[in-house]
Order: C-alpha cells, then sequence, then structure tokens
C-alpha cells in the first residue's frame, strides 16, 4: 500500500487539509514582503550634492536665493535634464574654478522620507553597493533552500519550519535597526536563508497531506497569496515612507508566522512515517480521517506495510541519454530565464515612469491576473502552448519597452508602463506553467533531484537579476537603458521559442522511469505509454505541482516533489 493510497482514502483535500494549506498559504505574505521590500527600502529618490557651506542646505528649494545658489554651484546635465548628483564645483558660485565629486548629499523627501540608500548615502560611486545588497539577499534564499532543506529531511518538517519562522522573525526587526552597510547586507543574507527555510518546511507540510490530483490547484493558488503580500506591502510602503518603519511593519507578519506555526501546523506524516515513527504517523492520519468524515481501513488505521514511495534514481543518469539531456537543458534554461526576468522587472519597478507605488501595485496585480489565468487555461491549451506563448510575450514586451522609452519621452510614459505590465503577466504565467511542466516532464524516480536542480537555476537568475536590473547606473545613457530590457526581453524570447521542442504532456500518462522517460512524447503509441495505458492515469496521479516561491521559493518544489525509499 503506497503512502499516496492512504491519502486517497482520507480524502485528498477535504476539510482538515483545507485549513492546513490556508494556514500555510500565510507563508507567502511574509515572504514576498521581505523579497520584494527592497524595491521601496532601496529606492534612490532624487538627489544632488550638498552645499556644505550653507548650513541645513536641502533638496527642496528654500526660495529663489536658494536656486540661484545651486545653480551656481552645481552643473547642469543637458542630456539629462537635471543637476549632477556626484559633482560640485571646487567653491561656492564659481562653476569656472573646476568640479569636485562631492561627499554628501541632499535627497528629495517628496516620495520617500528615507531609505537605506539615503541613510547610508550609496549613490555615485558606492551605488552599486545597493545592487551587491540585493544579490546577498537571492544568495541567501539559495543558501538557505540546501542548508534548510537537507534540515528539514534530518530532522523534521516542522522544527525547522519554526526555525526559520523564528529566524526571520528576528532578522526582520533587525534589519530595522541596521545603520552600517556590512551589518544591513549580512542581515539581508539572512532574512532570506530563515524566509526559505519557513516557506519551504511549511509548504511541504501542507503538500504531503494533499492529494495529487490537487497539487496543480494548490502550487499555483498559494502564488496568489503570494501577490496579497504584494498589495498589503504597497499600502504599508505608501503611508510610511520612512524604510525603518516600513520594516518594522513588515516584520509584524514574521511575528504572526511563529504564532501560528508553532502550534497550529503537524509535523508531516509522510516524514514520520519514513523516520519509522509510525504512531505518531497514525495519530496524525486518524485526525485528518476523523475531521474530514472518513471511516479509515485498518491498513491506513495503522499505517500497516505503508510505502513512501518508489526507489530514487540520481539526477546524473539523465545524462546517459542525449533526448533526455536536451530537453533538461530547455527546462533549465526557462528556469533560468524565468526567474531572472521576473526578479528584474520588479526591482526596476522604481524606475518606470510614473508613481512608484502606482506601479507596484500594477505590476502585483498583473501577476495576480496572470495565475487565474494559468489556472483557468492550463489544462484546455495544454502546458506547452500557454508556456511559449507567455515567455514569448513576455519578451517582446520588454523588447518593445525600448522604443518609448528612447525615443518618446515622458509624454508616453503610459505605453512604457503598459509594456512593463504585459511582460509581468506574461513571465509570471511562465514561471508558474514551468514548475508544473517540469514535474511532470522528469520521471517520478528522479523527479526530486531533478527538480532540485532546476531551483539552483533558477536561484542563479535571481542572484545576476539585480545586476542587470541596475546596469542603468553602471553604463549610463541610453545604452544603460538599453541593454537590460533587451536582456531580458532576449532570455524569455528564447526561452519560450525553445519550448517548442520539448512534448505536451498535458492528459498524457506520465512517465515513472527513464526509459519510459527517453520515450515519451516521440510519439502518441511510444512503448512506454503503451505499456503504462493499463494503469488509467496512475501515472498523472503521480506528479506533483510546485510552487515557485519567487519564491516564491522554487527549492520547495525540492523537498515536496521527494519520492522515499
Amino acid at each position: 500500500m503506497l503512502f499516496e493510497d492512504v491519502i486517497s482514502e482520507v480524502g485528498e483535500f477535504g476539510p482538515y487539509q483545507k485549513r492546513i494549506y490556508c494556514l500555510v498559504c500565510f507563508l507567502s505574505i511574509p515572504t514576498s514582503m521581505h523579497i520584494l521590500g527592497t524595491v521601496f527600502i532601496q529606492a534612490t529618490p532624487s538627489h544632488r550634492c550638498a552645499l556644505t557651506w550653507l548650513p541645513n542646505d536641502t533638496y527642496k528649494s528654500q526660495g529663489s536665493w536658494h536656486d540661484a545658489m545651486v545653480k551656481d554651484s552645481i552643473p547642469w546635465e543637458e542630456e539629462n535634464g537635471r543637476f549632477d548628483t556626484c559633482s560640485i564645483s571646487r567653491s561656492p558660485a564659481n562653476l569656472t574654478n573646476g568640479t569636485i565629486y562631492c561627499d554628501k548629499w541632499v535627497y528629495s523627501k517628496h516620495t520617500f522620507r528615507s531609505t537605506f540608500v539615503t541613510d547610508a548615502d550609496l549613490v555615485c560611486g558606492d551605488q552599486s553597493l545597493a545592487t551587491y545588497a540585493s544579490m546577498l539577499m537571492m544568495t541567501g534564499m539559495l543558501s538557505g533552500s540546501f542548508i534548510m532543506g537537507i534540515l528539514s529531511d534530518m530532522i523534521g518538517r516542522k522544527k525547522v519550519m519554526i526555525l526559520g519562522a523564528v529566524g526571520q522573525c528576528a532578522i526582520a526587526f533587525a534589519t530595522a535597526g541596521a545603520k552600517s552597510y556590512p551589518v544591513y547586507a549580512t542581515l539581508r543574507f539572512l532574512i532570506t536563508f530563515f524566509g526559505i527555510g519557513m516557506f519551504l518546511s511549511g509548504f511541504v507540510i501542507a503538500i504531503e497531506l494533499v492529494g495529487p490530483s490537487k497539487r496543480k490547484f494548490v502550487g499555483i493558488v498559494i502564488q496568489m497569496f503570494w501577490c496579497i503580500g504584494l498589495f498589503i506591502e504597497t499600502g504599508i510602503a505608501y503611508g510610511l515612507r520612512d524604510w525603518r518603519h516600513f520594516q518594522l511593519a513588515i516584520s509584524m507578519f514574521s511575528v504572526v508566522a511563529v504564532i501560528l506555526y508553532s502550534f497550529l501546523l503537524p509535523e508531516s506524516a509522510r516524514w514520520l512515517l519514513q523516520k519509522g515513527r509510525t504512531k505518531e504517523a497514525a495519530k496524525i492520519i486518524q485526525t485528518v480521517a476523523h475531521q474530514n468524515g472518513v471511516v479509515l481501513s485498518d491498513h491506513a488505521k495503522n499505517l500497516v506495510e505503508v510505502d513512501c514511495g518508489r526507489k530514487v534514481e540520481t539526477i546524473w543518469k539523465m545524462f546517459a541519454s542525449p533526448i533526455l539531456v536536451f530537453r533538461s537543458l530547455i527546462v533549465l534554461f526557462n528556469w533560468f530565464a524565468a526567474s531572472i526576468v521576473y526578479y528584474g522587472l520588479n526591482l526596476k519597478a522604481g524606475d518606470l515612469s510614473g508613481d512608484i507605488y502606482l506601479n507596484f501595485f500594477l505590476l502585483a496585480l498583473v501577476e495576480f491576473l496572470s495565475y487565474f489565468f494559468c489556472l483557468a487555461w492550463l489544462d484546455v491549451k495544454g502546458r506547452k502552448f500557454l508556456q511559449c506563448t507567455s515567455m514569448v510575450t513576455g519578451g517582446v514586451a520588454c523588447i518593445a519597452t525600448l522604443f518609448p522609452v528612447l525615443y518618446w519621452g515622458d509624454d508616453e510614459r503610459w505605453m512604457t508602463l503598459t509594456l512593463a505590465l504585459v511582460g509581468k503577466f506574461g513571465i509570471s504565467a511562465g514561471f508558474a506553467i514551468i514548475c508544473v511542466y517540469s514535474a511532470e516532464l522528469f520521471p517520478t524516480v528522479m523527479r526530486n533531484s531533478a527538480i532540485g536542480f532546476c531551483s539552483v537555476s533558477a536561484r542563479i537568475g535571481g542572484i545576476l537579476a539585480p545586476y542587470i536590473a541596475k546596469m542603468e547606473d553602471i553604463i549610463g545613457g541610453n545604452l544603460g537603458v538599453a541593454v537590460p530590457l533587451i536582456i531580458f526581453g532576449g532570455l524569455s524570447l528564447s526561452a519560450g521559442v525553445l519550448v517548442l521542442f520539448l512534448p505536451e504532456t498535458c492528459n498524457k500518462v506520465l512517465p515513472d522511469t527513464l526509459e519510459e522517460a527517453k520515450n515519451f512524447g516521440r510519439s502518441s503509441g511510444s512503448r512506454a505509454e503503451r505499456s503504462r495505458s493499463d494503469k488509467d492515469g496512475a501515472g498523472q496521479a503521480e506528479i506533483p505541482t510546485v510552487t515557485c516561491e519567487r519564491d516564491n521559493t522554487t527549492e520547495e518544489k525540492q523537498r515536496l516533489l521527494r519520492t522515499h525509499e
């Protein structure tokens, strides 16, 4: 008797699982807030060099005398239509005497009262430090996925989830008090390190109690809560406008997570059974059955001779087959492209014309709508068609944004925002679909390790995204504007076209073994599919649909897709 049979007997998605799942969905809210809160925390307002000889100099005009002094002391950049942000005259009112780089700045208070950039003066020569902090944050996700994932298998899902929740909560509050760059950057690394551990373990607890046929729904719906976190975050950022107060406010959601998950979530019954703790696992299964109104058979009640899954093969055996290597590379590239473009577009929200709060909200809204789109059409149009269409749409929109940005100016800013929203819709849908698609393409015997490999590819994309998104600050001029859009658009477009070389998985009997994976999709009457035609869709029942925690977290797939020996 397989553990999946036990879940089918107690109910694949009964009242008990729904309550647990609703609790787990809350995990997406603080996770998304802490990751994409960077858009507000590390925003760079308009600024110029401070007039050091003028007490209490401000960016805002103090009168005509102040305007005249600024005009006489700060060089004007005709190309950008603003005062130079890094240079000032050697002496007051004497631009002909040459200019020097300044070491003190004043910032506009119109949009933000303060950000970490304004507090630490991460502008001009130090502007790349903000980008490195974002890259460290993404590195924390990669490290946390591996380390906390391993701990989850060793000591249990619930313990690691609580450890992650407590760690994220403590680091979140500590971040609000950070005064130096090294401390801040370290805390940004740790907040995603612990946050990913919380998300992974909590989600696995829920997903391992859900029947296979419900995992696609579960995997996509949780991403909608990720967007709900972004909606709430936009309101908090708009109302507070001070990065320390903002950080403290979103940290309160981490406090709620600690309280909720310490007392309300059970351990994973599948993990307990794998560790030989049969009595504890049986108690949880009986609780599920009781609250779902199901009477269990003796085998399910006592978990007698229950097997947790098939034998696992290593990912390296995939390299023995050229066709599997080719397909794997396409899938890996799609994960990489989806991640780098998703994070890149989000981090560039502050660079779009118009209000940063409205732009951020609209980007979150179209992402939310893209998940409804996936739920409605994924089983209708198929994985390949939707993945290709979504990634190509995102790529074309990114590249098309070049024209209004470079040639149309601020008068057509609505077109820039519209194209950015179309790009975000496409890439968000593509990120969600590739999670489902890749889980179905890889054979059951190595699905866990294969998805873990995909996660590494996505995390690398996430690490590079901040650097590419901020290339404008490094390169400057029109070229600096064009290069990130060309990179994001080219990657997304290429990934979408390559999907055409993959087989369709929708409504197919999916591969369990390497041999079946090699033959999958070659013909409707392939040996692999004929040999399994009597399984009545059992292969379909083995497909674990996963969530992209951009996490949403990608490594949670590594845990939830695990097939235990």
